[in-house]
């Protein structure tokens, strides 16, 4: 699969999720060759007035390749300043968010509300498109609500406003992450336009994954939920045996170059909780974790608990 001029290692992609495809996680993926690599979403705005908390989502590791970097904002000039300001010059494609229904992201005229603006969408991927040589992307929800459902019109509005490739998450933005992904508005997009055609929503395996564009003509599937606690859903090895105490290890690894150690076992917390998900004891464990003090009793806890 290819998004304009960026060959992906394959059509299996990470789906970007707030708070938790940090670097670490996603250069794990990475290393189980993920197709591409997406980050958690970023404000414009942040990066604008070099917020540190937004700079600090744009750390990457070196195996991380093909790399793409989620923006959000609805400020056409504001996306202009920063695409063209070189500070995401080390990512190889810039997605554009219209698909986050939080209300905090969607009370601001961001993410999901611009479903309801499309010309205010055009303005904004255009304005990147414009200032920038990187392919751009967007990723967008199938509609505000069930009586809205615009996806192939907004996917379209997309393309004719410069977009490589887009992404949808077959859910409303009322939905939020309840009730199933509909798949056959995905694959009417898919049919509807000339762009690469990523699916988005309640895909828990490579096969499944194999599945959807086979029935519905997408390019690529992005896998999310799914891929938590299990950064080698992306590895097509059949053959993989996977050291799960060493993976582990190497995310809280990779998170320590770039954090103290507090934060670190702070952040980590929800990511140990879903890899120890499917084990005996789970709630025992998660219980363990989230009082634990330091480095070495989590790492004695994560041998205790895969020895089993």
């Amino acid at each position: 699969m290819k998004i304009r001029n960026i060959k992906l290692k394959s059509p299996y992609i990470l789906s970007p999720m707030a708070g938790f495809t940090d670097c670490a996680f996603r250069s794990l993926c990475s290393s189980f060759d993920c197709g591409l690599t997406v980050t958690e979403m970023v404000s414009a705005r942040g990066l604008l007035y070099k917020g540190e908390g937004s700079k600090a989502l744009l750390y990457h590791e070196d195996n991380e390749s093909p790399k793409s970097v989620q923006l959000f904002s609805n400020e056409p000039e504001v996306i202009a300043e920063v695409v063209a300001s070189g500070v995401l010059d080390d990512y190889d494609i810039i997605d554009i968010n219209m698909g986050c229904p939080m209300p905090k992201i969607v009370k601001e005229g961001m993410g999901s509300a611009l479903l309801l603006n499309p010309k205010l969408a055009s303005e904004v991927i255009t304005s990147c498109v414009e200032n920038t040589q990187k392919p751009v992307t967007v990723k967008f929800r199938i509609g505000y609500d069930k009586n809205n459902i615009i996806a192939k019109d907004f996917a379209k509005m997309c393309e004719d406003s410069g977009a490589s490739a887009i992404c949808v998450h077959g859910r409303t933005k009322t939905q939020l992450y309840s009730g199933k992904a509909d798949w056959d508005v995905i694959g009417d997009v898919a049919n509807s336009v000339s762009i690469p055609v990523i699916g988005n929503g309640d895909i828990e395996s490579l096969e499944q994954a194999d599945e959807m564009m086979k029935i519905y003509g997408v390019s690529g599937v992005a896998i999310g939920r799914a891929a938590l606690g299990k950064p080698w859903i992306f590895s097509t090895d059949k053959n993989l045996c996977v050291d799960i105490p060493t993976v582990i290890k190497t995310h809280f690894e990779i998170l320590q170059k770039y954090y103290s150690q507090r934060l670190v076992l702070l952040h980590m917390r929800k990511h140990l909780a879903c890899y120890i998900k499917d084990v005996k004891k789970a709630k025992q464990y998660r219980h363990k974790i989230v009082t634990s003090e330091n480095m070495e009793e989590i790492y004695n806890l994560i041998d205790e608990v895969f020895s089993k």
